[in-house]
């Protein structure tokens, strides 16, 4: 369908590609995956005809068509509802409508028969076109991404540039091309949109080639995977994961060819060296000479992989609980948000909140940050240090400033080769630390932008959408200090393997409840599924007569119960934050026991370092019942608000 041959192009004096060869067939699943730089964008711009090759060709199929999704198409504007945009995907068959209309407008006065035979032909192709169903087949396509019935009648304009994508890549999924170019898609969708345009492109008759740093993403919807590195392009035949195993032996065999090499090579100029003024051996070290002149030499594997040591520092801990919010609500206008929820974040929480676009969120990010104004009560911690990070502080960035001077600017005391050593795990090295903050890409600002939080010494972090702008080795970099950080934090992300990799409860909103699964993004995930079978199962066998049973049943719940249940709670809330500042004044009176302990002379006089020592204990066990006492009243409580 469509052929790479020997592919070279130049930017500059810089070569992005070498005689690099590509053939994609009908229905290829391919993902084009690389470290930012390699050129992956640029190769779809040059398919798509937008750059012309230095060397080679590619030579397309009469009959392919081409489809690109591209981020210059943020820029698009229109008058139009965003329906009528998506519609725009099917022109032969809107010109065809536009004629039967002009048509019918002539049969009022002109009844022949060359005008009835005219009309017959044109609704015969409107009809093979599948004109009745393009208005329902848009529909679904719109809000299979993610937009609401009332959103389809909007204009175009007066949606932001994230989602006028995702109506340009509606509109582009409609048209079918033979070959639909995607350069990163997820980035403006959210978690539901993803999982349906998985499910889409799985099923999508023609070839698809995507660029997408969100790994699960190209694992559910690739079959091929394309590696664009040392200005080529290698093919594995399989998803991500699948390429991810197969290059790490593809390079162990290829590090231990490179290690055996270099060994006959050291072996063989040290029989040069040792025989080269000896006639008698002038013809074997010719021979050597000769043969290391000529040997291929296989290069010796440089990994793309960057193993983070980050260690974050604290100047104090926080207490056992973070933030708690009680009985909040929050709207804008007539959009309810959040309607009396409660929820507690404690020490050591590691939170990712998902769920759809247009759920509140961000907003509830703000309301925990406290920079929300809200009915109910939000309440903060002991000793609780925050820090925020949000795209918006991509612009806050100094633009004048080098990457070196922006870190040193964030306030956190550490000296240069700390901040150098911080910048090298996200991958600023060297002289890279001088550049100027405007002349860096949006994933390179992301980057300094989310290093500056982190080294805040914070020990509660608030992360809206940080793996946006980044590639996937980046956020591997992130996952990896999330992982060695000792603190709390909450993220909301879309990307199901930064999930994966870092969260160990999951947050999610719905009617306009926080609710919260106790547990990995895997064990959701599983669990959502099972609950979405049941529910499925449960719709498939219930008789209406059961139906009317059970809500009859419902409705007329024990009222005096309910109240009492509400007492009853409102009591336990009351002991378990008496509790939890009793555990707080432990942890506080046992530190500073701690730190006397740990002075040595202490241990000067035996009787005092025997009394500490006994204190320490007796605290500790102390604070064992108040825990245990805690969790138990967290059941308690947990139980009863299920029941109000």
């Amino acid at each position: 369908m469509l052929s790479i041959n020997n592919l070279s192009y130049h930017i500059g004096g810089r070569a992005l590609y070498e005689n690099a060869s590509l053939h994609i067939k009908p229905k290829d699943k391919i993902g084009l995956v690389g470290q930012n730089g390699t050129g992956k964008s640029t190769l779809l711009k040059l398919i798509h005809g937008d750059y012309q090759p230095s060397q080679g060709e590619i030579q397309k199929s009469k009959d392919c068509t081409l489809g690109f999704l591209n981020q210059d198409l943020l820029s698009y504007q229109s008058e139009d509802s965003i329906l009528d945009v998506a519609l725009e995907a099917f022109k032969e068959t809107l010109q065809l409508q536009e004629q039967i209309d002009k048509v019918l407008k002539q049969m009022e006065t002109d009844h022949s028969e060359e005008i009835i035979n005219r009309l017959a032909h044109l609704q015969e192709r409107f009809e093979a076109n599948e004109g009745y169903t393009i208005k329902s087949k848009a529909e679904e396509v719109l809000e299979g991404i993610g937009f609401s019935t009332e959103d389809l009648s909007r204009p175009l304009k007066t949606f932001s540039g994230g989602w006028r994508m995702r109506v340009m890549l509606a509109k582009l999924l409609l048209e079918k091309p033979s070959l639909l170019m995607l350069d990163e898609p997820t980035n403006h969708l959210d978690l539901p949109s993803i999982q349906w345009v998985e499910n889409y492109l799985k099923n999508y008759e023609g070839a698809v080639i995507v660029v997408s740093h969100d790994q699960i993403f190209l694992d559910n919807c690739i079959s091929t995977t394309v590696e664009v590195s040392r200005k080529t392009l290698t093919a594995y035949p399989g998803n991500y994961s699948f390429y991810k195993k197969e290059k790490e032996e593809r390079e162990e065999i290829q590090q231990n060819a490179y290690e055996n090499q270099q060994k006959m090579i050291k072996d063989t100029e040290r029989f040069i060296e040792r025989f080269r003024a000896k006639a008698t051996k002038s013809n074997q070290v010719q021979s050597r000479v000769k043969a290391l002149e000529r040997m291929d030499r296989v290069d010796e594997v440089v990994s793309d992989e960057v193993a983070v040591n980050f260690r974050f520092k604290f100047s104090r801990k926080s207490g056992r609980e973070v933030v708690g919010l009680e009985e909040v609500s929050k709207s804008y206008g007539d959009i309810k948000i959040l309607e009396n929820t409660s929820v507690r974040i404690e020490r050591g929480d590691k939170i990712a909140l998902i769920g759809a676009n247009g759920k509140g969120k961000s907003t509830l990010l703000r309301i925990i940050d406290g920079s929300e104004n809200i009915q109910g009560e939000r309440h903060e911690g002991f000793n609780v240090i925050k820090s925020f990070f949000a795209q918006h502080q991509l612009e806050a960035l100094n633009v004048n400033n080098e990457i070196l001077q922006e870190m040193t600017q964030a306030g956190s005391a550490k000296t240069e080769t700390e901040l150098r050593n911080v910048l090298g795990c996200f991958l600023f090295s060297n002289d890279d630390v001088f550049k100027k903050i405007k002349v860096l890409s949006g994933g390179e600002k992301s980057r300094v932008a989310l290093a500056k939080t982190l080294i805040s010494e914070a020990n509660f972090l608030l992360l809206d959408e940080p793996t946006n702008h980044l590639d996937m080795q980046s956020v591997n970099i992130l996952i990896q200090a999330l992982q060695q950080y000792e603190g709390t934090f909450i993220t909301v992300s879309h990307d199901r393997h930064f999930i994966k990799g870092v969260a160990n409860k999951i947050w999610y909103i719905e009617d306009h409840q926080i609710k919260e699964y106790l547990g990995s993004y895997e064990e959701y995930a599983d669990w959502k599924t099972r609950q979405e079978e049941k529910e499925i199962n449960s719709r498939a066998t219930s008789s209406p007569a059961k139906k009317v049973k059970e809500k009859k049943s419902q409705v007329s719940r024990n009222d005096t119960e309910v109240q009492q249940a509400k007492k009853e709670l409102k009591k336990l809330q009351r002991e378990m934050e008496l509790l939890e500042q009793k555990i707080m004044d432990l942890e506080i009176e046992k530190e500073e026991l701690e730190g006397k302990l740990a002075d040595p002379s202490i241990y000067e006089n035996e009787q005092e370092s025997a009394g500490l020592n006994e204190k320490y204990a007796k605290l500790k066990k102390e604070e064992d019942s108040l825990t245990k006492s805690w969790e138990s009243l967290g059941e308690k409580i947990d139980g009863l608000q299920e029941m109000v």
